[in-house]
């Protein structure tokens, strides 16, 4: 058996890019291994099976040897089930994508990363609102990546009222402002905890409020899909 071979991983291609004349470098997330950087070697080539395969939201089955920080693709199967992506639901998969290159660490086994990805691509494929299934995604990931404030009680361990308002900071519990309209209601605290995003006031609150928590974990970096995503819902209908 060649060293370190893995088979049968579940996992989704999270970025690609040539290497050398026929091959590609691939960014895999895998149930069980976490995000893997693969060699997918003469997969450019026309004949190549893997030519095909190897695309973004596709739910694969992989196969790959080697223990260092790139590994060898073995095989690829590809397992169906969800309908491929276009137009601004294609724009907010490659967000999801960004996000989670930027957000989780190479190597790291973590199945919820994988469990909120492969939720989200499938809902992608088949919710119309594609605001909320951004929304739950972005606090999925920094749940499973233990980087979420907590959401069931505030800063004085008291519950959630849904009817005060809070400020919520990217990594403390929510302060409770007295007489206030500023800050996040705990209306959608509440919603977001339990993964409610059909009110579109909770999915504009949570917006501005998941943005302050990705900033702060992003270092300020910002993403080039999600500013995309800003031009195009500040052009007018």
């Amino acid at each position: 058996m060649q060293p370190g071979k893995v088979d049968n991983q579940p996992a989704y291609v999270l970025h690609s890019q040539p290497w050398r004349e026929t091959s590609l470098l691939i960014d895999v997330m895998t149930r069980d291994w976490g995000r893997l950087t693969l060699v997918a070697r003469s997969a450019r080539r026309p004949q190549s099976t893997l030519r095909g395969l190897l695309l973004p939201f596709a739910p694969l089955s992989l196969a790959w040897f080697g223990k260092g920080e790139v590994r060898t693709l073995h095989a690829a199967d590809w397992q169906g089930g969800v309908p491929q992506l276009s137009g601004l639901a294609l724009i907010c998969g490659f967000y999801l994508n960004e996000l989670t290159m930027r957000l989780s660490a190479r190597d790291d086994p973590n199945p919820a990363v994988f469990a909120a990805y492969d939720r989200a691509v499938r809902a992608l494929a088949t919710e119309p609102v594609y605001a909320a299934v951004l929304r739950r995604y972005e606090w999925a990931l920094l749940d499973a990546l233990g980087l979420a404030p907590p959401l069931d009680t505030d800063d004085a361990h008291r519950a959630i009222d849904a009817a005060a308002r809070y400020h919520a900071a990217p990594d403390a519990a929510p302060h409770r402002l007295d007489q206030s309209s500023a800050g996040v209601s705990g209306a959608t605290l509440i919603a977001m905890a339990a993964g409610d995003y059909s009110d579109g006031t909770v999915r504009n609150e949570a917006r501005a409020y998941l943005r302050d928590c990705l900033n702060h974990h992003l270092g300020g970096r910002s993403l080039a899909t999600r500013e995309l995503l800003q031009a195009i819902s500040a052009l007018p209908d």
